[in-house]
Protein backbone atom coordinates (compact mmCIF):
# COMPACT_ATOMS: atom_id res chain seq x y z
CA UNK A 1 0.00 0.00 0.00
CA UNK A 2 1.30 3.48 -0.89
CA UNK A 3 0.86 6.76 1.00
CA UNK A 4 -1.77 7.80 -1.50
CA UNK A 5 -5.44 7.18 -0.72
CA UNK A 6 -4.81 7.30 3.04
CA UNK A 7 -6.33 10.73 3.57
CA UNK A 8 -3.03 12.63 3.49
CA UNK A 9 -2.77 15.87 1.53
CA UNK A 10 -1.07 15.86 -1.87
CA UNK A 11 1.75 18.11 -0.58
CA UNK A 12 2.47 15.74 2.31
CA UNK A 13 2.41 12.65 0.08
CA UNK A 14 4.77 14.41 -2.31
CA UNK A 15 7.06 15.31 0.59
CA UNK A 16 7.30 11.82 2.05
CA UNK A 17 7.76 10.20 -1.35
CA UNK A 18 10.50 12.69 -2.25
CA UNK A 19 12.43 11.32 0.75
CA UNK A 20 12.29 7.84 -0.77
CA UNK A 21 9.56 6.34 1.41
CA UNK A 22 6.92 4.66 -0.71
CA UNK A 23 5.05 2.35 1.68
CA UNK A 24 3.65 3.18 5.14
CA UNK A 25 4.56 1.06 8.15
CA UNK A 26 2.00 -0.73 10.31
CA UNK A 27 1.91 1.94 13.01
CA UNK A 28 1.38 4.58 10.33
CA UNK A 29 -1.48 2.64 8.76
CA UNK A 30 -3.17 2.35 12.14
CA UNK A 31 -2.47 5.88 13.38
CA UNK A 32 -3.33 7.92 10.27
CA UNK A 33 -7.14 7.48 10.29
CA UNK A 34 -7.39 7.97 14.06
CA UNK A 35 -5.37 11.20 14.06
CA UNK A 36 -7.06 12.52 10.93
CA UNK A 37 -10.37 11.81 12.65
CA UNK A 38 -9.41 14.07 15.57
CA UNK A 39 -9.15 11.34 18.24
CA UNK A 40 -6.55 11.30 21.02
CA UNK A 41 -3.98 8.51 20.72
CA UNK A 42 -1.73 6.47 22.98
CA UNK A 43 0.91 4.98 20.72
CA UNK A 44 3.49 2.28 21.38
CA UNK A 45 5.64 0.41 18.90
CA UNK A 46 9.06 -1.09 18.51
CA UNK A 47 11.74 1.46 17.77
CA UNK A 48 12.44 2.05 14.09
CA UNK A 49 8.88 1.49 12.92
CA UNK A 50 8.18 5.03 11.70
CA UNK A 51 6.58 6.58 14.76
CA UNK A 52 7.51 10.17 13.92
CA UNK A 53 5.84 10.01 10.52
CA UNK A 54 2.86 8.26 12.13
CA UNK A 55 1.91 11.47 13.92
CA UNK A 56 3.64 14.08 11.74
CA UNK A 57 2.07 13.29 8.36
CA UNK A 58 -1.58 13.46 9.49
CA UNK A 59 -0.91 16.57 11.59
CA UNK A 60 0.64 18.36 8.59
CA UNK A 61 -2.43 17.33 6.59
CA UNK A 62 -4.79 18.75 9.22
CA UNK A 63 -2.92 22.09 9.35
CA UNK A 64 -3.10 22.48 5.54
CA UNK A 65 -1.22 25.79 5.19
CA UNK A 66 0.59 28.47 7.16
CA UNK A 67 -1.49 30.63 9.49
CA UNK A 68 -0.14 33.78 11.21
CA UNK A 69 -1.82 33.34 14.60
CA UNK A 70 0.79 31.36 16.53
CA UNK A 71 1.80 27.68 16.76
CA UNK A 72 -0.98 25.15 16.30
CA UNK A 73 1.08 22.00 16.94
CA UNK A 74 3.34 21.53 19.96
CA UNK A 75 5.67 18.50 20.01
CA UNK A 76 7.55 17.88 23.27
CA UNK A 77 10.79 15.87 23.08
CA UNK A 78 13.07 14.79 25.95
CA UNK A 79 16.43 15.55 24.28
CA UNK A 80 17.96 18.12 21.97
CA UNK A 81 18.87 15.44 19.44
CA UNK A 82 15.31 14.14 19.18
CA UNK A 83 13.95 17.68 18.92
CA UNK A 84 16.34 18.49 16.06
CA UNK A 85 15.47 15.25 14.25
CA UNK A 86 11.72 15.77 14.54
CA UNK A 87 12.15 19.36 13.35
CA UNK A 88 14.09 18.12 10.31
CA UNK A 89 11.43 15.48 9.58
CA UNK A 90 8.66 18.08 9.74
CA UNK A 91 10.52 20.41 7.38
CA UNK A 92 11.17 17.60 4.91
CA UNK A 93 7.62 16.26 4.92
CA UNK A 94 6.18 19.78 4.45
CA UNK A 95 8.71 21.01 1.90
CA UNK A 96 6.08 21.37 -0.84
CA UNK A 97 3.68 23.41 1.27
CA UNK A 98 3.70 26.69 3.19
CA UNK A 99 3.80 25.34 6.77
CA UNK A 100 6.59 26.55 9.06
CA UNK A 101 8.39 24.57 11.76
CA UNK A 102 10.53 25.94 14.60
CA UNK A 103 12.62 24.04 17.14
CA UNK A 104 13.70 25.33 20.56
CA UNK A 105 16.03 23.54 22.96
CA UNK A 106 18.65 24.30 25.59
CA UNK A 107 22.42 24.31 25.26
CA UNK A 108 22.60 27.29 22.93
CA UNK A 109 21.73 30.98 22.95
CA UNK A 110 18.20 32.35 22.87
CA UNK A 111 18.69 34.91 20.10
CA UNK A 112 18.30 32.87 16.92
CA UNK A 113 15.47 30.75 18.35
CA UNK A 114 13.64 33.88 19.48
CA UNK A 115 14.06 35.45 16.04
CA UNK A 116 12.56 32.37 14.37
CA UNK A 117 9.60 32.44 16.77
CA UNK A 118 8.92 36.08 15.96
CA UNK A 119 8.78 35.27 12.23
CA UNK A 120 5.83 32.96 12.99
CA UNK A 121 5.50 29.19 13.12
CA UNK A 122 2.85 26.50 12.74
CA UNK A 123 4.68 23.55 14.32
CA UNK A 124 6.73 24.08 17.47
CA UNK A 125 9.14 21.30 18.49
CA UNK A 126 10.61 21.83 21.95
CA UNK A 127 12.36 20.40 24.97
CA UNK A 128 10.46 21.20 28.19
CA UNK A 129 13.05 23.41 29.90
CA UNK A 130 13.69 25.80 27.03
CA UNK A 131 9.99 26.01 26.22
CA UNK A 132 9.21 27.06 29.81
CA UNK A 133 11.97 29.69 29.60
CA UNK A 134 10.31 31.24 26.55
CA UNK A 135 6.88 30.98 28.15
CA UNK A 136 8.08 32.82 31.27
CA UNK A 137 9.57 35.56 29.08
CA UNK A 138 6.28 35.89 27.23
CA UNK A 139 7.89 34.94 23.91
CA UNK A 140 5.66 31.88 23.50
CA UNK A 141 1.99 31.50 24.28
CA UNK A 142 0.23 28.17 23.97
CA UNK A 143 -3.37 29.36 23.68
CA UNK A 144 -3.32 28.69 19.92
CA UNK A 145 -2.29 25.03 20.27
CA UNK A 146 -4.73 22.63 18.61
CA UNK A 147 -2.59 19.47 18.64
CA UNK A 148 -0.22 18.39 21.43
CA UNK A 149 2.29 15.54 21.00
CA UNK A 150 4.06 14.07 24.04
CA UNK A 151 6.80 12.03 22.42
CA UNK A 152 9.00 9.51 24.32
CA UNK A 153 6.93 10.15 27.45
CA UNK A 154 8.69 7.50 29.53
CA UNK A 155 12.04 9.03 28.63
CA UNK A 156 10.82 12.44 29.81
CA UNK A 157 9.75 10.76 33.05
CA UNK A 158 13.19 9.15 33.46
CA UNK A 159 14.89 12.52 32.94
CA UNK A 160 12.75 14.23 35.57
CA UNK A 161 10.73 16.37 33.16
CA UNK A 162 7.27 15.26 34.21
CA UNK A 163 6.56 18.28 36.48
CA UNK A 164 7.57 20.58 33.61
CA UNK A 165 5.40 18.59 31.19
CA UNK A 166 2.39 19.00 33.47
CA UNK A 167 2.99 22.78 33.68
CA UNK A 168 3.14 22.98 29.90
CA UNK A 169 0.02 20.85 29.34
CA UNK A 170 -1.92 23.05 31.78
CA UNK A 171 -1.19 26.08 29.58
CA UNK A 172 -2.58 24.40 26.45
CA UNK A 173 -6.26 24.79 25.56
CA UNK A 174 -8.48 22.05 26.95
CA UNK A 175 -10.12 21.66 23.56
CA UNK A 176 -7.21 20.06 21.72
CA UNK A 177 -6.06 16.76 20.27
CA UNK A 178 -3.38 15.00 22.35
CA UNK A 179 -1.09 12.25 21.10
CA UNK A 180 1.15 10.40 23.57
CA UNK A 181 3.89 7.98 22.54
CA UNK A 182 5.74 5.91 25.10
CA UNK A 183 7.79 2.72 24.87
CA UNK A 184 6.72 1.69 28.37
CA UNK A 185 3.74 2.61 30.52
CA UNK A 186 4.84 3.08 34.17
CA UNK A 187 2.20 4.25 36.68
CA UNK A 188 3.21 7.91 36.35
CA UNK A 189 2.62 7.83 32.59
CA UNK A 190 -0.68 6.02 33.05
CA UNK A 191 -1.81 8.79 35.41
CA UNK A 192 -0.72 11.42 32.87
CA UNK A 193 -2.78 9.77 30.13
CA UNK A 194 -5.86 9.79 32.37
CA UNK A 195 -5.39 13.48 33.07
CA UNK A 196 -4.13 14.83 29.73
CA UNK A 197 -6.00 12.71 27.17
CA UNK A 198 -9.69 12.32 26.40
CA UNK A 199 -10.98 8.85 25.54
CA UNK A 200 -7.76 7.93 23.70
CA UNK A 201 -7.49 5.10 21.22
CA UNK A 202 -4.48 2.80 21.66
CA UNK A 203 -2.15 1.92 18.80
CA UNK A 204 0.45 -0.74 19.54
CA UNK A 205 2.67 -2.59 17.09
CA UNK A 206 4.60 -5.59 18.42
CA UNK A 207 5.65 -6.19 22.00
CA UNK A 208 7.02 -3.13 23.73
CA UNK A 209 9.69 -5.32 25.32
CA UNK A 210 10.69 -7.05 22.10
CA UNK A 211 13.58 -6.10 19.83
CA UNK A 212 12.57 -5.37 16.25
CA UNK A 213 12.33 -8.49 14.11
CA UNK A 214 14.69 -6.94 11.56
CA UNK A 215 17.58 -7.02 14.09
CA UNK A 216 19.76 -10.12 14.57
CA UNK A 217 21.46 -10.02 17.96
CA UNK A 218 24.13 -12.12 19.61
CA UNK A 219 26.33 -12.26 22.71
CA UNK A 220 30.11 -12.60 22.61
CA UNK A 221 31.46 -13.80 25.99
CA UNK A 222 35.00 -12.57 26.69
CA UNK A 223 37.47 -11.93 29.49
CA UNK A 224 37.73 -8.34 30.70
CA UNK A 225 41.35 -8.13 29.55
CA UNK A 226 40.39 -9.03 25.96
CA UNK A 227 37.26 -6.96 25.57
CA UNK A 228 38.80 -4.23 23.42
CA UNK A 229 40.79 -6.74 21.36
CA UNK A 230 37.58 -8.63 20.62
CA UNK A 231 35.89 -5.38 19.61
CA UNK A 232 38.69 -4.65 17.13
CA UNK A 233 38.48 -8.16 15.73
CA UNK A 234 34.71 -7.93 15.29
CA UNK A 235 35.11 -4.64 13.42
CA UNK A 236 37.85 -6.20 11.28
CA UNK A 237 35.67 -9.17 10.29
CA UNK A 238 32.42 -7.27 9.75
CA UNK A 239 31.11 -5.61 6.61
CA UNK A 240 29.40 -2.50 7.90
CA UNK A 241 28.33 0.93 6.76
CA UNK A 242 28.20 2.57 10.16
CA UNK A 243 28.58 1.21 13.69
CA UNK A 244 27.16 2.60 16.93
CA UNK A 245 29.02 1.41 20.03
CA UNK A 246 27.46 1.84 23.49
CA UNK A 247 29.37 2.28 26.74
CA UNK A 248 27.96 2.74 30.24
CA UNK A 249 30.03 5.80 31.21
CA UNK A 250 31.19 9.00 29.56
CA UNK A 251 34.78 8.29 30.58
CA UNK A 252 34.71 4.86 28.97
CA UNK A 253 33.11 6.24 25.81
CA UNK A 254 35.94 8.76 25.42
CA UNK A 255 38.55 6.10 26.17
CA UNK A 256 37.18 3.59 23.65
CA UNK A 257 36.77 6.31 21.01
CA UNK A 258 40.41 7.36 21.44
CA UNK A 259 41.68 3.77 21.20
CA UNK A 260 39.61 3.07 18.10
CA UNK A 261 40.88 6.25 16.47
CA UNK A 262 44.45 5.20 17.28
CA UNK A 263 43.68 1.87 15.58
CA UNK A 264 42.77 3.67 12.35
CA UNK A 265 38.99 4.09 12.57
CA UNK A 266 37.19 7.37 12.00
CA UNK A 267 35.33 7.91 15.27
CA UNK A 268 32.97 10.37 16.94
CA UNK A 269 32.03 10.38 20.63
CA UNK A 270 28.57 11.26 21.96
CA UNK A 271 27.63 11.90 25.59
CA UNK A 272 26.20 14.60 27.85
CA UNK A 273 29.57 16.26 28.62
CA UNK A 274 29.97 17.20 24.96
CA UNK A 275 28.89 20.71 24.01
CA UNK A 276 25.87 21.13 21.78
CA UNK A 277 28.16 22.11 18.93
CA UNK A 278 30.27 18.97 19.42
CA UNK A 279 27.20 16.77 19.58
CA UNK A 280 25.74 18.31 16.42
CA UNK A 281 29.03 17.91 14.56
CA UNK A 282 29.32 14.29 15.70
CA UNK A 283 25.78 13.44 14.56
CA UNK A 284 26.14 15.23 11.23
CA UNK A 285 29.49 13.55 10.62
CA UNK A 286 28.14 10.12 11.54
CA UNK A 287 25.09 10.61 9.35
CA UNK A 288 27.15 11.78 6.35
CA UNK A 289 29.77 9.03 6.63
CA UNK A 290 32.61 11.24 7.82
CA UNK A 291 32.75 9.00 10.89
CA UNK A 292 32.27 5.26 10.41
CA UNK A 293 31.96 4.64 14.14
CA UNK A 294 30.21 6.50 16.93
CA UNK A 295 30.88 5.65 20.57
CA UNK A 296 28.10 6.82 22.87
CA UNK A 297 26.42 6.51 26.22
CA UNK A 298 22.69 5.84 26.52
CA UNK A 299 22.00 9.44 25.53
CA UNK A 300 22.02 7.99 22.00
CA UNK A 301 19.79 4.97 22.67
CA UNK A 302 16.69 7.11 22.07
CA UNK A 303 18.34 10.20 20.62
CA UNK A 304 19.55 9.01 17.24
CA UNK A 305 17.34 8.23 14.27
CA UNK A 306 19.65 7.29 11.40
CA UNK A 307 18.34 4.59 9.09
CA UNK A 308 21.80 3.70 7.77
CA UNK A 309 23.24 2.29 11.03
CA UNK A 310 24.03 -1.31 10.09
CA UNK A 311 25.49 -2.48 13.41
CA UNK A 312 25.12 -1.75 17.10
CA UNK A 313 27.72 -3.07 19.53
CA UNK A 314 27.18 -3.04 23.27
CA UNK A 315 30.73 -2.71 24.56
CA UNK A 316 29.21 -2.64 28.04
CA UNK A 317 26.04 -4.59 28.83
CA UNK A 318 23.32 -2.11 29.83
CA UNK A 319 22.28 -2.25 33.47
CA UNK A 320 18.60 -1.67 32.68
CA UNK A 321 16.93 -4.26 30.42
CA UNK A 322 14.75 -1.76 28.56
CA UNK A 323 17.90 0.13 27.57
CA UNK A 324 18.99 -3.00 25.70
CA UNK A 325 15.88 -2.88 23.52
CA UNK A 326 16.35 0.82 22.83
CA UNK A 327 20.05 0.43 22.10
CA UNK A 328 19.77 -2.36 19.55
CA UNK A 329 16.77 -0.61 18.03
CA UNK A 330 19.15 1.98 16.59
CA UNK A 331 19.80 -0.53 13.78
CA UNK A 332 17.28 -2.44 11.67
CA UNK A 333 15.30 0.75 11.14
CA UNK A 334 12.92 1.61 8.32
CA UNK A 335 12.44 -2.10 7.56
CA UNK A 336 16.12 -2.67 6.82
CA UNK A 337 18.07 -5.46 8.49
CA UNK A 338 20.72 -4.87 11.13
CA UNK A 339 23.00 -6.66 13.55
CA UNK A 340 23.51 -6.07 17.26
CA UNK A 341 26.40 -7.60 19.17
CA UNK A 342 26.95 -7.52 22.92
CA UNK A 343 30.33 -8.16 24.55
CA UNK A 344 29.76 -9.93 27.86
CA UNK A 345 32.20 -10.48 30.70
CA UNK A 346 31.51 -12.85 33.59
CA UNK A 347 30.68 -9.89 35.82
CA UNK A 348 27.99 -8.78 33.38
CA UNK A 349 26.26 -12.16 33.19
CA UNK A 350 23.53 -11.21 35.74
CA UNK A 351 22.63 -8.17 33.63
CA UNK A 352 22.35 -10.40 30.56
CA UNK A 353 20.06 -12.76 32.45
CA UNK A 354 17.82 -9.82 33.38
CA UNK A 355 17.71 -8.72 29.74
CA UNK A 356 16.75 -12.19 28.55
CA UNK A 357 13.94 -12.37 31.10
CA UNK A 358 12.75 -8.92 30.05
CA UNK A 359 12.59 -9.72 26.32
CA UNK A 360 11.39 -13.29 26.88
CA UNK A 361 14.09 -15.03 24.87
CA UNK A 362 17.63 -16.32 25.16
CA UNK A 363 20.25 -14.44 23.14
CA UNK A 364 22.55 -16.62 21.10
CA UNK A 365 26.11 -16.95 22.41
CA UNK A 366 28.90 -16.94 19.83
CA UNK A 367 32.68 -17.21 19.64
CA UNK A 368 34.95 -15.92 16.90
CA UNK A 369 36.94 -18.51 14.98
CA UNK A 370 40.70 -18.22 15.37
CA UNK A 371 40.55 -15.60 18.11
CA UNK A 372 42.94 -16.55 20.90
CA UNK A 373 40.67 -16.40 23.92
CA UNK A 374 42.06 -16.43 27.43
CA UNK A 375 39.97 -18.34 29.94
CA UNK A 376 37.03 -16.60 31.57
CA UNK A 377 34.03 -17.95 33.43
CA UNK A 378 31.95 -16.19 30.78
CA UNK A 379 33.33 -18.69 28.25
CA UNK A 380 32.61 -21.75 30.38
CA UNK A 381 29.98 -23.93 28.71
CA UNK A 382 29.02 -25.30 32.10
CA UNK A 383 28.37 -21.83 33.45
CA UNK A 384 26.26 -20.81 30.47
CA UNK A 385 25.59 -23.02 27.48
CA UNK A 386 26.89 -21.52 24.25
CA UNK A 387 24.04 -21.75 21.78
CA UNK A 388 24.94 -22.96 18.30
CA UNK A 389 28.32 -23.58 16.76
CA UNK A 390 31.27 -21.22 16.98
CA UNK A 391 31.46 -19.14 13.87
CA UNK A 392 32.25 -15.85 12.25
CA UNK A 393 30.33 -12.63 12.66
CA UNK A 394 27.20 -12.46 10.53
CA UNK A 395 28.06 -10.44 7.45
CA UNK A 396 31.79 -10.74 8.20
CA UNK A 397 34.50 -11.00 5.60
CA UNK A 398 34.72 -14.72 6.13
CA UNK A 399 30.93 -15.12 6.26
CA UNK A 400 28.09 -14.90 3.81
CA UNK A 401 28.07 -11.16 3.42
CA UNK A 402 25.14 -8.88 3.92
CA UNK A 403 23.09 -6.45 1.89
CA UNK A 404 22.37 -3.15 3.56
CA UNK A 405 20.08 -1.60 0.96
CA UNK A 406 17.55 0.80 2.46
CA UNK A 407 14.74 -0.73 0.43
CA UNK A 408 14.06 2.63 -1.10
CA UNK A 409 13.45 3.05 -4.80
Amino acid sequence: MSFQNLGLSDDVVHGVQSMGFLEPTQIQLQAFPIILGGRDVIGASQTGTGKTAAFMLPLLTLLKEHAPHGPRVLILEPTRELAVQVDAASRNYSRFGTLRTTVVYGGMGYGEQEAQLKRGTDILVATPGRLLDFMEKGTIRLDTIQHLVLDEADRMLDMGFMPDVRRIVEKCPKERQTLLFSATMPPEIAKLTEWALRNPEKVEIGGRRSPAETVTHALYPVAVSQKFDLLLEILERTHYKSVLIFCRTKMNADRIAARLEAAGHTVAAMHSDRTQGERTEALDGFRSGKYEVMVATDIASRGIDISTITHVINYDVPQHPDDYVHRIGRTGRARTEGDAFTLMTAEEAPDVTAIERFIGQEIERKKLDNFKYVYSLALDDKAKHLVGKAGNVRGGRAGKGHSYGLRRR
